[in-house]
């Protein structure tokens, strides 16, 4: 095992009031200490999304939760065990506890300026010290590591009402000579099929390409088959889709987007990773966003190759979702950080992700048709960030807002249908733009979730 297109980054929501769907009821997001499968663990909730936190882990945020729905693999095979001492396995092997991590990159096996984990004692298998800020952020920082020259931190904040974990992260320089190195953070996502036999067939993940890719073809082959069927570029959507059939590999992109998403076609849940792309820097791989999928075959690793074992316990259904940071050169003492958030949703069963905004995501896309004089008949489907509103607005060709239709309901756990939710809509002969606009639950417009021109011509009478 190795392990609107853009969106804004500095639109990243601050901390707002959570509506709880079921009791309609104010909850601000709560820390407190808890265990998860015997481990020790902070627990940070809103009422919305869950998170634990292992800090004995190597610091791992080891489960995030949307409701009764878990997204992370956490090994069953290590439940309750504490790491050892030495931060390794029997004969220094790698501990996999699973959940997300942070890891500097690049990663490779000919020098020092490359990390050769896992396995890693420090950064990876020691504990991270976790210290409570104030409201409910907790910060987490390991110990410092005298081979990569770095220290690691990151703070985990949760943004109340809404389905965001906030992530900013830091890396320290602690040598006593210059280091360069990018931030990576390594999530692992539950790829197990939900009856309990095999892989999740229906594992779906979507990375929008790069028009000006330095990659020939938009991606790279990093590990694995240089024809690996689960890597399906399509060069009239420039969308990578990742289709988890039990095949070792990695991809890479130099994807600018912001976003890449995670769709569990079964149950339709979906889990999202926001970042900011910098144009122009150098990352690690080239890439700044790269997918592992665990399975059969082999790759060349640690200098020679490597066949991955049958076994699910020794090679789980997982499939890993990787965000890489820019590398940056760093004096002794200087530090660098990346802030990305995790957006979990519902869309419902067998939907992909076609676009992403800060409101939510799109799985089928948002249309609107003259059905009758004055009405429009809407479709498409969503799945939202918030728990608040969402209402159509109709605007004249100027720009100008015609008129508003009455607030819908809305929260992450269920998805937004157009065809439902706003069967049909009263429209002036005059609109030209319709939009989809959310809300939080204290009524203050987070943005638009889609947006669509109205055809000018008028219903044929």
């Amino acid at each position: 095992m190795i392990s609107p297109r853009k969106l804004p980054f500095a639109r990243l929501a601050c901390a707002f009031t959570a509506l709880l769907s079921c009791l309609g009821l104010a909850c601000a997001s709560d820390l407190a200490k808890s265990r998860y499968q015997g481990w020790e663990t902070y627990r940070l909730s809103n009422g919305i999304v869950t998170l634990e936190v292992a800090p004995k882990l190597g610091g791992r945020l080891i489960q995030y939760a949307l409701g009764p729905h878990n997204f992370l693999w956490a090994n069953p095979a290590l439940a309750g065990q504490d790491p050892p001492a030495s931060g390794l396995g029997p004969g220094g092997t790698f501990l996999n506890w699973g959940g997300d991590k942070l890891w500097p990159a690049p990663q490779g096996w000919n020098g020092p300026e490359e990390w050769p984990g896992p396995p890693d004692a420090v950064l990876d298998g020691s504990p991270y010290l976790a210290e409570k800020l104030s409201g409910s952020a907790l910060r987490l920082t390991s110990q410092k590591d005298a081979r990569s020259g770095i220290q690691f931190s990151r703070v985990v904040t949760m943004v109340d009402g809404s389905s965001i974990l906030h992530v900013h992260a830091t890396m320290k320089n602690i040598d006593t000579k210059p280091r360069s190195w990018g931030i990576w953070t390594n999530t692992q996502l539950d790829a197990r099929n939900p009856n309990g036999t095999g892989f999740n067939p229906n594992f779906w993940a979507y990375i929008p390409g790069n028009l000006h890719s330095h990659f020939s073809n938009g991606y790279k082959i990093l590990f694995g088959g240089k024809t690996n069927s689960q890597f399906q570029y399509d060069t009239q959507s420039h969308m990578m889709r990742v289709h988890y059939e039990r095949q070792v590999g990695k991809v890479g992109m130099d994807s600018p987007a912001g976003w890449v998403a995670n769709v569990d076609g079964n149950s339709g849940y979906i889990f999202v990773q926001i970042f900011r792309y910098q144009t122009g820097c150098d990352y690690p791989d080239g890439a700044s966003v790269e997918y592992w999928t665990n399975g059969s075959g082999e790759i060349f690793a640690w200098g020679k190759q490597v066949i991955q074992p049958e076994s699910p316990t020794e090679n789980p259904y997982v499939v890993e979702t990787e965000l890489l940071s820019p590398r940056k050169n760093l004096q002794p003492g200087q530090s660098t950080s990346f802030d990305y958030e995790w957006r979990v949703a519902r869309v419902g069963r067998g939907f992909p992700v076609l676009d992403c905004t800060a409101a939510g995501c799109t799985a089928e896309a948002f249309l609107a048709k003259r059905v009758n004089p004055g009405v429009l008949g809407l479709s498409g489907r969503f799945g939202v960030f918030y728990a608040g509103t969402a209402r159509v607005r109709l605007l004249d060709a100027s720009g100008r807002q015609l008129s508003e239709t009455a607030p819908v309901r809305i929260s992450p756990d269920s998805p937004l249908v157009m065809q439902t939710d706003f069967p049909n809509v009263s429209a002036p002969e005059t609109t030209r733009v319709i939009e989809l606009v959310v809300c939080n639950a204290k009524g203050k417009t987070i943005g638009t979730l889609a947006a669509r021109t109205v055809n000018s011509v008028p219903y044929p009478k």
